[in-house]
């Protein structure tokens, strides 16, 4: 491989609110921007909290071959040979633990869960939030069919809560059975302990024997925080939540606005 004239080797970016345009397209500039810095020689990753299901119809769409990191770190996709290279599962007797926890101090919460696989349904309650017809999703009606399979994630919801006070809620009621970060609008995830986005992308980098020293990292949302901590640098969309701006390297414009663009143009020019 010849030596990129770029700073960075390793591109990663998020999905939504990211790389994705808020109509789920990615424009015709950042296609073109991430064409040229991949023939300059750096690699593209894509580094998403959706699971592999969630994932594949988007990146098949982009014609997106490379690695993905999925599931907030729980898998690493092979999307050009459609297959897993890495999973990790939440154990489902500590998930139902925690969730008790919670609700213990939030009462009853709408719930969902990703199964583990390539083919894992995401089994939702009837009073969960989800973007009707964007994602595929199955209803339950007993909560032990939550536990019926292995599964990466729950997902939590309270009808008054905001995101941020029922993340904080809940982290301040699992202590360190498991992880709970907040991803997006109306959604908050209880996670395996330790895991994040930077591990599973530590794990796909090393596979392209590239490092944090190289990798230049994008998002939007809290749980892109642990990526920023790990990359050399941190880009923040202009969308993005606070908390992540207070961690940023710099933030740029917004996923409407070509953001991811914006940088790589720049450092394209040197």
């Amino acid at each position: 491989m010849t030596t990129p004239a770029l700073p960075y080797r390793l591109i990663a970016t998020d999905l939504d609110g990211t790389l994705l345009r808020d109509d789920g397209s990615v424009s015709e500039r950042t296609r073109a921007a991430l064409t040229a810095v991949t023939a300059a020689g750096a690699a593209h990753i894509i580094v998403t909290g959706r699971a592999a299901p969630w994932t594949r119809h988007i990146l098949d769409s982009l014609g997106y071959e490379g690695l993905a990191v999925c599931a907030q770190g729980a898998q690493v996709y092979h999307a050009g040979e459609h297959r897993l290279l890495t999973a990790v599962t939440l154990d489902r007797k500590l998930a139902a633990v925690a969730l008790a926890k919670i609700e213990t101090e939030t009462g009853p919460l709408a719930l969902a869960v990703s199964q583990d696989g390539l083919d894992g349904e995401v089994l939702v309650s009837a009073d969960y939030r989800t973007s009707e017809g964007l994602l595929a999703v199955a209803r339950f009606e007993d909560r032990d069919e939550l536990w019926s399979a292995p599964i990466n994630k729950v997902y939590i919801q309270h009808p008054e809560l905001s995101d941020d006070a029922l993340a904080e809620i809940a982290r301040q009621s699992v202590g360190n059975l498991v992880d709970v970060v907040m991803a997006g609008e109306g959604v908050v995830e209880i996670l395996p302990l330790g895991l994040s986005k930077a591990k599973g992308l530590s794990l796909a980098a090393r596979r392209l024997k590239l490092t944090a020293a190289d990798t230049i990292a994008f998002g939007d949302m809290p749980n892109d925080i642990p990526m920023f901590g790990w990359a050399a640098h941190g880009v923040a969309m202009a969308n993005a939540h606070h908390s992540l701006k207070a961690v940023a390297d710099e933030v740029t414009t917004s996923n409407e606005d070509d953001g991811i663009a914006v940088v790589l143009e720049r450092l394209l020019q040197g």
